[in-house]
C-alpha cells in the first residue's frame, strides 16, 4: 500500500509537470421542464472512466470547473431524483475555456423515495456565514422534540432548565422559519416536534442584512415545506419511554396543482417530564431537596399557500399556530440540622401555564429580467398570549401558609421587510433592505400574598433600521462589505407611571466578509459584525419569573442593550466521497454586558432571603475554537465528530458573608474566565440498504462559574433504523444515556458554601414510525429563499 501510495504521488507529480498549460468548463444547468437553474447539482469531470475533477452548481445554476490539463473529458451531471446526462468536453490550445453553454436534465420516473426523502444520517455543510444541519433518522430519532436533539448539534448545548447557549453563550436569537415567534427559548424548543423538523442552521457571524441580536448568533429552525406536484406527504409518530411514555406526531402534507401549491404541517408533544434534585449547604447543616414534575402538552401547526402568478412574481402566505398547556409541581424540602435552631421548611408548588404563539405571515417577490434580479416584501405578525397560575402552601415549623399569585404576560410583533437584490454585472451584486418592527409587551401580576404587590408594566420597542452590502467575487476571492443603520427606542412603564424608563439611540452595525479559495477543494473565510443584546420582557419586568422559599427572581426595568464585535477565521477542506472538515476560531469584545446578579431581599425579615435579578457590567471578552467533520471511513461506515472550545471573561455581583458574621451579606463584584469544552461523536453503519445502526458519544467538560462551578456531562446513545414497503415506511429506535451517565452537578462558595446534583429523564428508549405517501413529483421550482433565511447575491458569496 505504501508503494502504491508513493506511485500515485510521482505520477501525479509526473502529470502536474507535464500539463503546464490549463483549461475550465463551465456551464448551465436547467431543469428541461421548467427552464429554470438548478441549485447544488453535481457535476464530475471524468478521463476514460476515472475521475478527475468536479464542483457544484451555485444558487444560478451555474458551474465552473477550473485547472484542467489540455485533454479530452466526459463531464457527468447527476442530481438526485434527476436522469443522470453526460457531455463531451475536449480542452485544447484553441480553446482553452469550454463553455457548455445550457444543459437540461430530465426528472426520472415518478418514484417515492425522490417526492419526500429523509436522510438516513444529518448533513453538516459549511456555507459562507453558517453551518446547515439537514437533519436525517439518526437526529430525528434522538428524541421527541427540538430541545432533545439540540444536544447532538456542534456548538449548540442545552441545561437542566432547557436554556440554550451557542459556542458557551446564551445570548443566541433562535428563529422559525427565519423569523422570531415570541416564545422563549427553552420553552419554544420543548414545543417543536423533532419530525417537524427539517434543517437547522447557525449563523455565528451573521451580515448587516440580518436583524443583529444575539451576541453568539442565530438558530434558525426550519419546518419541513416542500413544492411537488399532486398530493404527497409524510406522516411521524413516536414514543419515547422513560419513567412514563411521552409521545409525538407529526404530519406534513402538499398539494400542486397549477399555479398554486398548498402545505400544511401538523405536530403534536405530550408526556410528563421529571426532574429531581439536592443542594446541601456545608456551613450549616442544610439539606435542600427539589422533586420537579411537568405535564405537558403542546400542538404546532403550520398552513400556506404559494400562488405562481407567472414565472417573475409569486405570491405566498402562511401560518403558524403554536398551543402549549402545562401543569408543573415543584416540591422543595429543606431540613435543617438541630444545632441550627432553624424550623424546617416545606414548600408544595403548582404551576398552570397556557400559550397561544400566532404567526401569519405575507410575501411577494418579483423577478426582473436579469437573472439574480429581485425584489421580496414580507410582512409578518406575532401574538403571544400566555397565562400562568403558581400555588404555594409553605410549611415552617407548625405554621401554615398559602398563597397563589397570577403573571399574564401579552406579547404583539409586528415586522415588514422590504429586500432588493440587483447583479450590477457577474461579479458585483449590491443589495439594499429596510425593515419596521413595533413590539408591544404588557405584563399583569396579581397576587393575595402580602409580601408581594399586585403590578402593570409594559415594555415597547420601535425599532426602524436600513442596511446595503456590496459584494464582488473573482477567480479566487470575494468579498462582502455591509452597514445596517438602526434607530431604536424603549418605554418601560411600571404601575401606570410610578416608574419609567425610556432607552434611545441610533447606531450602525457593519459587517465584513473576505473569501479567498485557492481551488475547489479548500476555502478560507474572515469576517467581522457588530451585535446587540437587547433587555427581553423576562429580563426587565419588576415581577416574579420564579420563587423558592429562599429565592425570588426578578427583572430590572433599567438595564441597557449589550453591543458585541465578533471576529471570525474559518477554513473548509473537502475530500473524496462527500468527506470535508471545518475549523474556526472566533473572538468576541463585549460592551455592557447582562449578567445575572444576587443579592439580599431586603423586604424580608428573615436574612436567608435572596434577589435575583440582571444588571449592565463593563467590557468583557470571549474567545474560543470549533473542528467539525464528515468522514466516509468505508462504504458501510462514515463518522461526524465535532469538537468546540470557549473562553469567556464573565462579571457578576454576588453576596459575600462579611467577617465575622453570620447573617450580614454584602453584594461584591466577581470576575472570572470561564472555559467550557464539548466533544461528540456521531458513527453510523449501514449493513445493507433497509438496516442501518448509530453511536452517539458527548462529552461536557467542567465550567467554572461566577457563583457555581457545574461538573463534567457525558453519555453514549445508540440506535437502529430499518426500511420496508419499498422505503415507503421506516422504523427507528434509540437508547439515549444507555449508562445513565448524564447529570448537573455543582459546587459553590457564595453566597453559601453549598454543593447540588440534579437529574432528569436521560435515560430513555424511542421508537418511531415515519411513512411516506402520494405520487407528486418534484418540479425544482425556484422558490423565494426566505423558507432557509436567506437571498440571492452577495457578490457570488451567499
Amino acid at each position: 500500500m505504501k508503494l502504491k501510495f508513493l506511485f500515485m504521488l510521482l505520477l501525479a507529480g509526473m502529470t502536474s509537470l507535464t500539463a503546464q498549460t490549463t483549461g475550465s468548463i463551465s456551464g448551465k444547468i436547467t431543469d428541461k421542464a421548467t427552464k429554470l437553474p438548478l441549485p447544488y447539482v453535481n457535476i464530475v469531470v471524468k478521463e476514460n472512466g476515472a475521475v478527475i475533477n468536479g464542483g457544484i452548481t451555485d444558487d444560478n445554476g451555474m458551474f465552473s470547473v477550473k485547472k484542467l490539463p489540455l485533454k479530452n473529458y466526459t463531464v457527468e451531471v447527476q442530481f438526485m431524483g434527476y436522469k443522470s446526462i453526460t457531455a463531451n468536453a475536449n480542452l485544447t490550445e484553441a480553446n482553452k475555456d469550454l463553455n457548455l453553454n445550457t444543459l437540461s436534465i430530465t426528472e426520472e420516473a415518478t418514484t417515492l423515495d425522490e417526492v419526500n426523502i429523509v436522510k438516513e444520517t444529518s448533513t453538516i455543510e459549511q456555507k459562507i456565514d453558517r453551518k446547515v444541519i439537514t437533519l436525517g433518522r439518526d437526529l430525528t430519532t434522538a428524541g421527541g422534540t427540538a430541545a432533545e436533539i439540540m444536544n447532538n448539534i456542534p456548538s449548540v448545548n442545552v441545561d437542566q432548565d432547557g436554556k440554550i447557549s451557542l459556542r458557551g453563550n446564551q445570548n443566541v436569537r433562535v428563529l422559525v422559519d427565519g423569523r422570531p415567534t415570541n416564545i422563549d427559548p427553552a420553552q419554544l424548543l420543548k414545543q417543536i416536534p423533532s419530525s417537524s423538523i427539517k434543517k437547522i442552521e447557525l449563523i455565528t457571524n451573521p451580515s448587516a442584512k440580518y436583524n443583529p441580536e444575539g451576541m453568539s448568533g442565530i438558530i434558525n429552525i426550519i419546518l419541513n415545506k416542500n413544492a411537488n406536484d399532486g398530493f404527497n406527504g409524510s406522516f411521524n409518530s413516536g414514543i419515547n419511554f422513560g419513567i412514563t411514555p411521552k409521545f409525538n406526531n407529526s404530519l406534513d402534507v402538499n398539494y400542486r396543482t397549477g399555479k398554486v401549491n398548498f402545505f400544511g404541517n401538523g405536530g403534536s408533544n405530550f408526556g410528563k417530564n421529571f426532574n429531581n434534585g439536592f443542594i446541601d449547604r456545608r456551613d450549616i447543616t442544610s439539606n435542600q431537596v427539589l422533586d420537579i414534575v411537568n405535564d405537558n402538552d403542546s400542538y404546532l401547526g403550520k398552513i400556506g399557500m404559494d400562488y405562481y402568478i407567472d414565472d417573475k412574481n409569486t405570491l405566498s402566505a402562511y401560518t403558524n399556530q403554536n398551543y402549549f398547556t402545562g401543569k408543573g409541581t415543584v416540591n422543595t424540602d429543606i431540613l435543617y440540622g438541630p444545632e441550627t435552631g432553624f424550623s424546617n421548611i416545606s414548600q408544595k408548588s403548582r404551576y398552570d401555564t397556557d400559550n397561544h404563539n400566532n404567526t401569519y405571515n405575507l410575501a411577494y417577490k418579483h423577478k426582473f429580467e436579469k437573472e439574480g434580479h429581485t425584489l421580496d416584501f414580507e410582512g409578518n405578525y406575532n401574538t403571544t398570549r400566555q397565562n400562568q397560575l403558581g400555588y404555594y402552601d409553605t410549611t415552617v415549623g407548625d405554621t401554615i401558609t398559602n398563597y397563589n399569585d397570577n403573571v399574564a404576560d401579552k406579547i404583539k410583533n409586528t415586522t415588514m421587510n422590504l429586500d432588493y437584490v440587483n447583479p450590477l454585472n457577474d461579479k458585483t451584486t449590491l443589495e439594499l433592505g429596510a425593515e419596521s418592527r413595533l413590539i408591544r409587551s404588557d405584563n399583569t401580576y396579581n397576587t393575595n400574598n402580602p409580601e408581594r404587590q399586585n403590578s402593570l408594566y409594559a415594555y415597547d420597542v420601535d425599532i426602524y433600521s436600513a442596511y446595503a452590502t456590496l459584494g464582488q467575487k473573482f477567480d479566487k476571492f470575494s468579498y462582502q462589505l455591509g452597514a445596517r443603520f438602526e434607530h431604536y427606542k424603549s418605554d418601560a412603564d411600571f404601575n401606570r407611571g410610578a416608574t419609567t424608563f425610556q432607552n434611545k439611540y441610533f447606531t450602525l452595525y457593519p459587517s465584513a466578509y473576505f473569501t479567498y479559495s485557492p481551488n475547489d477543494k479548500n476555502t478560507y473565510q474572515f469576517s467581522y459584525s457588530r451585535r446587540v443584546d437587547r433587555p427581553s420582557l423576562e429580563q426587565t419586568k419588576p415581577v416574579r419569573e420564579f420563587s423558592t422559599p429562599l429565592v425570588t427572581s426578578l427583572g430590572n426595568q433599567y438595564l441597557e442593550p449589550q453591543f458585541t464585535n465578533s471576529v471570525e477565521v474559518n477554513y473548509t477542506k473537502m475530500f473524496g466521497k462527500g468527506s470535508s472538515i471545518t475549523g474556526g476560531i472566533f473572538y468576541r469584545l463585549i460592551d455592557h454586558e447582562i449578567s445575572r446578579i444576587l443579592y439580599p431581599d431586603e423586604t424580608t425579615i428573615n436574612t436567608q432571603d435572596q434577589i435575583m435579578s440582571y444588571a449592565n457590567f463593563n467590557h468583557n471578552n470571549a474567545f474560543g475554537f470549533e473542528v467539525s467533520a464528515n468522514y466516509k471511513i468505508t462504504k458501510w461506515w462514515d463518522i461526524q465528530p465535532a469538537i468546540d472550545f470557549s473562553r469567556i471573561s464573565q462579571k457578576g455581583s454576588v453576596s459575600i458573608l462579611q467577617p465575622g458574621t453570620i447573617d450580614d451579606y454584602e453584594p461584591e463584584l466577581k470576575q472570572v474566565n470561564v472555559s467550557a469544552f464539548n466533544a461528540r461523536l456521531n458513527s453510523n453503519f449501514k449493513v445493507n440498504p433497509r438496516l442501518s445502526f448509530l453511536l452517539f458519544g458527548f462529552y461536557r467538560g467542567p465550567v467554572n462559574g461566577i457563583q457555581n462551578n457545574s461538573k463534567e456531562m457525558y453519555k453514549i446513545d445508540s440506535g437502529a433504523r430499518y426500511s420496508l414497503l419499498d422505503n415507503k415506511m421506516s422504523l427507528s429506535v434509540r437508547f439515549n444515556d444507555m449508562f445513565k451517565t448524564m447529570r448537573y452537578g455543582f459546587d459553590a462558595l457564595n453566597p453559601y458554601p453549598q454543593t447540588g446534583e440534579f437529574r432528569w429523564e436521560s435515560r430513555t428508549v424511542y421508537f418511531g414510525l415515519n411513512y411516506m405517501f402520494g405520487g407528486g413529483k418534484n418540479r425544482a421550482l425556484a422558490r423565494k429563499q426566505r423558507d432557509d433565511n436567506t437571498k440571492q447575491g452577495g457578490g457570488g458569496m451567499f
